[in-house]
């Protein structure tokens, strides 16, 4: 009777390790799965942060023209009327006195918006930086997303299949995908072009 026990058990045994196998990848998959939701969560709000940077770019430089703009026609209100003051040198004295006030003036208005100008310029290029360097955070959680992605369809995979080397492989992917989502999370300057590149 025992004899025949053995096959039994040997196939139980099988099964058992099988089962142990199964368990092992379905823990790796949630694992994975949740730090590449947490990963999902913290890309969108780098790429919310990333829009508001470039609004704000965008409208420093937009204000950035209109102060120019304005500076032009301050600038040559004050070339046309010197203009006026060298046609009319019998201008009264009253009058000379208006006009040379008014010169006055529109230059100092250029001057002033010379230097708002330098202040604007300076907004919308700390903006555009800001921009750049959560970009680069952008693409680090692309990047964990993309390779934790192909982690749990091979951790999927060697679930059907047992082939251990092909959880091997969906390992590298997760570690890459973990090392680039802690890059993101803890602001690593870690960045790969080449994988940018192909998922841009």
């Amino acid at each position: 009777m025992p004899e025949t026990l053995d096959p039994i058990q040997e196939e139980v045994q099988d099964h058992a390790g099988d089962s142990r196998f199964n368990g092992f990848i379905a823990l790796f998959v949630a694992v994975v799965a949740t730090f590449m939701a947490l990963c999902n969560v913290k890309d969108g709000n780098v790429v919310q942060a990333m829009q508001q940077s470039q609004a704000k770019a965008v409208d420093q430089w937009a204000y950035y023209q209109s102060k120019s703009t304005k500076q032009h026609i301050a600038e040559n209100a004050v070339e046309m009327l010197r203009v006026q003051l060298d046609m009319n040198p019998e201008l009264r004295p009253e009058a000379r006195a208006k006009v040379e006030a008014r010169i006055a003036a529109q230059g100092a208005a250029a001057k002033k918006y010379e230097q708002e100008k330098e202040q604007i310029r300076a907004e919308a290029e700390r903006a555009a930086k800001d921009y750049d360097a959560m970009n680069v955070h952008d693409d680090q959680f692309d990047l964990a997303e993309a390779c934790l992605s192909v982690a749990v369809a091979l951790a999927g995979v060697t679930a059907l299949t047992r082939k251990r080397w092909l959880f091997a492989v969906a390992g590298v992917f997760a570690g890459i995908g973990f090392v680039f989502g802690l890059a993101g999370f803890l602001h690593w300057n870690l960045h790969s072009d080449l994988m940018a590149k192909l998922l841009g």
